[in-house]
Parts: structure tokens; C-alpha cells; sequence
């Protein structure tokens, strides 16, 4: 499944390329399941190594392409949670041994976390100290509009609240992305889990 999910993915970027558009390639290890940071890492890693032979094996021009990757997260399932540090090592560890440098970017996934813990865990990702040849940033849905869609509740009336919950999660996430996050920009669903067991796209 891995392989044939890298080849597809592969495809995409060749098309977008062909077409002059930049490919957004997203191999997504989902937050189901009880398995531990280890094991996710692990299979994030397997699943790299996949897509970057596949878009060497379909030649995509590596330059002209942005990932849109996990963080590296235990399962949902599993008891002992990890400490956004602990994701920041795993992540970067495991882009590390599978994203060339040539690749420009890096847009992390929400996955199902909580507004707070997808910014504290972008924040840590872009403080680690190990080395980050890439821009690491953000494409987050429900990280970044859980607080306004519970704000806005469909209400004309909300619609002034739910834009500033909108800039206040937008302007956390962009510290985020420079490690600059101090915690303080907190919001109305910004600590409520964003998961939902077989989530589709």
C-alpha cells in the first residue's frame, strides 16, 4: 500500500510539473491506533523513503515541490502522550533520513490535534537543535478553524469573533513557524482534541 500510495503521489507531482504548477505531496501517517512515537516514526520513515524514490523514479524536479507531511505523533489509542520535545526529535529525526535538501518546503498536517498542541508541536519542531535545511510551516484545517467554526455557531452576529479567533490562531501559527510561540495566544476550542476515528478527506 505504501508503494502504490508513493507511485500515485508520484504521478500527481509529474502532472502538476508538466502542467506548471507546484506539487503539494502529502503522505499522511494517520493518528489511528494504539502505537507508540517509536513505530510512528519508523513507519513515517518507510513511507518517505517510498515517495522520494517514487518521484526520483517519475522524475519530478525535487526543487519544484513542496511535502505535506504528519508530525511525527503516537496513536491516538495509545496511553502515555508525548511531549511536544519529544515530537519535535521524532519529526525532524525522521525528515532528516527521508527529505532531501533540495526540497523547499515543509507543511505539517494538523492530524486530529488540538489547536494548542498542533502550534506548541510546530513551535518545537522549528526550535529543535538538529539541522533543518527546509522552511517548516503550516497547512493545517481543523487546527486552524475549530475555535471559529464554535465561535461563529452560523451566527451573523459571531462573524466579528470568529475572524479575530481566525488571526489569533493564523498569527500563533506564524511564531510557530519562526519557534516564537510563547503559548499566550490561547482560544475558545484551542485545547479540544480535532480527532475523529477513519477521518476522509
Amino acid at each position: 500500500a505504501i508503494e502504490d500510495t508513493a507511485h500515485v503521489l508520484a504521478r500527481y507531482a509529474s502532472i502538476c510539473q508538466s502542467e506548471g504548477l507546484v506539487p503539494i505531496v502529502e503522505p499522511d501517517v494517520f493518528l489511528d491506533g494504539d502505537h507508540d512515537i517509536v513505530r510512528a516514526q519508523k513507519v513515517t520513515e518507510v513511507a518517505l523513503a517510498a515517495l522520494y524514490k517514487a518521484l526520483k523514479d517519475h522524475h519530478v524536479y525535487l526543487e519544484g515541490t513542496l511535502l505535506k507531511p504528519n508530525m511525527v505523533t503516537p496513536g491516538q489509542g495509545y496511553p502515555k502522550k508525548s511531549n511536544p520535545e519529544q515530537i519535535a526529535q521524532a519529526t525532524v529525526t525522521a525528515l532528516l533520513r527521508g527529505v532531501p535538501a533540495a526540497v523547499p518546503g515543509i507543511a505539517f498536517l494538523s492530524g486530529g490535534q488540538s489547536e494548542e498542541e498542533a502550534t506548541a508541536n510546530l513551535n518545537a519542531i522549528n526550535r529543535v537543535n538538529l539541522k533543518k535545511p527546509w522552511a517548516l510551516t503550516f497547512s493545517y484545517g481543523r487546527a486552524l478553524q475549530a475555535s471559529v467554526w464554535k465561535t461563529w455557531a452560523g451566527k451573523d452576529e459571531n462573524v466579528k469573533r470568529a475572524q479575530l479567533e481566525l488571526l489569533k490562531r493564523a498569527k500563533a501559527n506564524g511564531l510557530a513557524s519562526r519557534g516564537s510561540y510563547d503559548g499566550i495566544l490561547t482560544s475558545s476550542a484551542g485545547d479540544k482534541s480535532n480527532f475523529s476515528r477513519n477521518h476522509k478527506y
